[in-house]
């Protein structure tokens, strides 16, 4: 019903268009504030601003946009890198910036946090193909200036949905390629009618078998939007989400899998008896949707105020499906997952025999909402600028697991519970920024956050083992910078930020944490003339109590961390813009770093050892991007697209068996439109050629250790293990656009 309701209204909404195309061609042109802008200007910064940032628009990636993930569609920025479950960019994907991994970027969709509450993680998959309906990126590195929710502790990435559009269009545009990838999406506006309002959609699918083994995506999407805008007005009411169906491919592999069969994934084996693989369970699936529902008022009150209410209600729901096999349970995992106790059933007596284990199938389950309500008011007056914001957030995760199967359980129900736990997450936060210009060159910034959280959690965890959280955190986060404006052309700045972070559940899952404090100095430049943009920014970013990646996964991929105590990282990045000519035009950037563990304790062979200084886990030193473009004319592209990723340790120990290599990948973009005389607005063709020289590479895996003290008694063994994330090789995807 859901789905033909989505449909009916997508239909009505093409209908429109066409109406609404008669009354917007002979309609008089009203002067519009833009208000889109207004909507997000307190959380977002500019050139003045003392702050490293890169911007992106939907134009500048719709070329690119296929169906690749977000992360994969931003990784040739500065200090970027991108990982993908599947090898292709589809299903999984995850960012890191400046070596901080997705727990550590702060996003926003119009200004409503999007990181998940407890996890503080950013799952791209449960919006599929969102980057068809986001007019803007912006991605702030450091810390940089407040914004709403999780703290950033390496970035702030801030998403703008697509504005009102003052022209009627429907958009429908397909995608194909390697790994039988498919992707429809269909969008249309009615643009901005005479009464001043507007109704927008989109509706998407896309489905691949990704480059592992059995990593299928199935990913369904939808946008709805209506809006009213007049000049000092803009309402908008949204509703967004996805539905994703991903086949399990977190387990990756280890370096002799990945050396004889790289897209092997060992997710739902099935053994028999006697150790033999005989087959996969075909649901080891990844089954979540999420919805969002949002309302945006702007307001414009008079030539120096204007003021923002935004309200948000997020519905999560959904599992992971999994096949628990007896013989590799005793013999590969060594887990508990499929003993009795872990289960919580009775005892089973067969015959004379006590039945203690039996192979089975879970669903983990996680429900959740999510309520916000935040208040910015802008004030500018001369060279003064003045941002308020204020967030309360409320969020109430639903964790369980259900017994589906059990090959010998005796008296238990259908959807056993075999675990049942809530958390309960309140935020309340608050922000004040004044910008004033100093005479004609000097601009003065200060930035004063306070940020409150409770965090409860009660229940039972998987094991079975009691579960319960009852921590608050109070944080006082200030910034401060200095912009020197020499002439039109150059702009130096300095600042200083602090941030401050509260542990996530997983932190809380394996110990006692504390929370992690992080000291943000920043140097930078920019130069922006016709013949060349330059931007050249220096860092220092110390930690005290780091909540550091161990390299380690728990058993549904979610990384473990651990406070480190001292820790720092430093760097330099330069991001330039040149034409080389009128058809050429040439986008390098480069990031140099150290980033280091400055005291740093590790227990080998049962002894507590002071490594000393050591490299902080998925922390390459050296990251580089380029896009090489030639175009000819304004209707034919081509771009040359280039990534650089230094080697880099997946643990914080330096070991050998942890180090990923490093890797240079290219990929190549070509775009050809054209008008129509008749049908169609405009038709699009684009080739994207990923990996284009077929570069053997992986982008992610995991490092872990333990202590062996049965092998030889009496003495301790410290064990060393890693798995990785092998990427794709040569692979196309071909679209089309049509608009009309």
């Amino acid at each position: 019903m859901k789905r033909k309701m989505q449909v009916t209204l997508l239909l009505v909404g093409v209908l429109a268009v066409r109406l609404a195309a008669q009354t917007t061609a002979v309609r008089d042109s009203l002067p519009m504030v833009n208000l889109e802008e207004v909507k997000v200007s307190g959380l977002r910064v500019d050139a003045d601003s003392p702050v490293a940032f890169s911007n992106l628009t939907q134009e500048e990636i719709a070329s690119r946009n296929l169906g690749q993930d977000i992360p994969i569609l931003l990784s040739f920025l500065p200090s970027v890198v991108t990982t993908s479950d599947a090898g292709n960019g589809i299903g999984y994907t995850g960012i890191r910036v400046r070596g901080s991994d997705a727990r550590a970027v702060n996003v926003t969709i119009n200004g409503i946090p999007y990181n998940d509450s407890e996890s503080q993680g950013t799952f791209w998959v449960n919006l599929p193909d969102f980057a068809s309906s986001v007019s803007s990126f912006q991605l702030q590195r450091g810390v940089g200036t407040s914004t709403n929710g999780n703290a950033a502790f390496g970035a702030s990435l801030n998403l703008l949905t697509q504005a009102v559009s003052e022209d009627a269009f429907a958009r429908w545009s397909q995608s194909a390629g390697s790994f039988n990838t498919l992707k429809n999406t269909l969008q249309f506006s009615t643009g901005r009618l005479d009464s001043g309002f507007e109704i927008a959609g989109r509706l998407g699918k896309i489905v691949s078998d990704g480059y592992i083994d059995r990593a299928a995506s199935d990913l369904k999407s939808y946008f709805l939007q209506a809006a009213y805008q007049d000049d000092n007005t803009l309402i908008k009411v949204l509703g967004f989400g996805g539905h994703e169906v991903t086949y399990q491919s977190w387990y990756g592999v280890d370096a002799a899998t990945l050396a004889s069969n790289r897209t092997y994934n060992p997710a739902g084996e099935i053994y028999d008896a006697n150790g033999a693989l005989t087959d996969f369970y075909d649901t080891q699936v990844d089954n979540y949707r999420q919805d969002h529902y949002q309302l945006h008022w702007t307001q414009t009150l008079n030539s120096r105020w204007d003021v923002t209410l935004g309200l948000n209600y997020t519905y999560g729901r959904g599992y992971y499906e999994e096949y628990y096999d007896l013989w590799a349970t005793n013999n590969i995992s060594f887990g508990t997952d499929t003993s009795f106790a872990y289960l919580q059933l009775l005892p089973l007596t067969v015959g004379t025999t006590e039945v203690t284990q039996t192979e089975n199938i879970q669903r983990k389950w996680l429900d959740n909402d999510y309520y916000v309500a935040n208040l910015a008011a802008n004030y500018i007056q001369g060279g003064t600028t003045i941002n308020l914001g204020a967030l309360y957030s409320r969020y109430i995760g639903d964790h369980f697991g259900e017994l589906i199967w059990a090959q010998q359980a005796g008296d238990v129900l259908p959807r056993h519970r075999f675990y049942d736990n809530t958390g309960t997450k309140i935020e309340n936060s608050f922000f004040v920024k004044w910008t004033e210009s100093i005479g004609d060159q000097w601009i003065a910034y200060i930035d004063l956050q306070l940020r409150n959280i409770s965090y409860d959690v009660v229940g039972q965890v998987a094991g079975p083992a009691p579960f319960s959280v009852d921590d608050s955190f109070s944080f006082f986060n200030p910034k401060a910078g200095l912009t020197f404006r020499a002439n039109e052309a150059q702009r130096f700045y300095l600042s200083y930020a602090r941030a401050q972070r509260e542990p996530n559940r997983t932190d809380y899952e394996n110990g006692n944490p504390v929370p992690e404090k992080l000291n943000d100095f920043e140097l930078g430049w920019r130069y922006n003339q016709s013949n060349l943009q330059l931007q050249v920014n220096a860092y220092l970013m110390a930690y005290k109590d780091q909540l550091a990646l161990t390299g380690a996964l728990d058993e549904v991929g979610n990384p473990i961390r651990e406070n480190i105590g001292n820790s720092r990282r430093m760097g330099i990045e330069i991001e330039a813009k040149l034409p080389l000519s009128t058809q050429w035009f040439w986008q390098p950037n480069l990031a140099l770093s150290r980033n280091q563990n400055l005291d740093y304790f590790f227990q080998r062979d049962g002894q507590l050892t002071n490594l000393g200084s050591t490299q902080l886990a998925y922390s390459p030193s050296i990251i580089a991007g380029n896009a090489l473009v030639y175009a000819p004319s304004t209707t034919f592209q081509v771009s040359l697209l280039s990534k650089y990723v230094g080697e880099q340790y997946m643990g914080n120990i330096d070991a050998a068996l942890s180090k990923l290599p490093n890797y240079f990948v290219s990929d190549l973009n070509i775009t050809y439109q054209w008008q129509p005389e008749q049908w169609f607005k405009n038709i699009q063709l684009s080739l994207l050629v990923n990996n284009l020289f077929n570069e053997t590479y992986v982008s992610n895996g995991y490092f872990y250790t333990y202590d062996d003290s049965w092998t030889t008694p009496g003495v301790v063994s410290t064990i060393e293990g890693a798995g990785f994330y092998p990427q794709a090789g040569t692979n196309v995807l071909v679209g089309v656009a049509l608009i009309f």
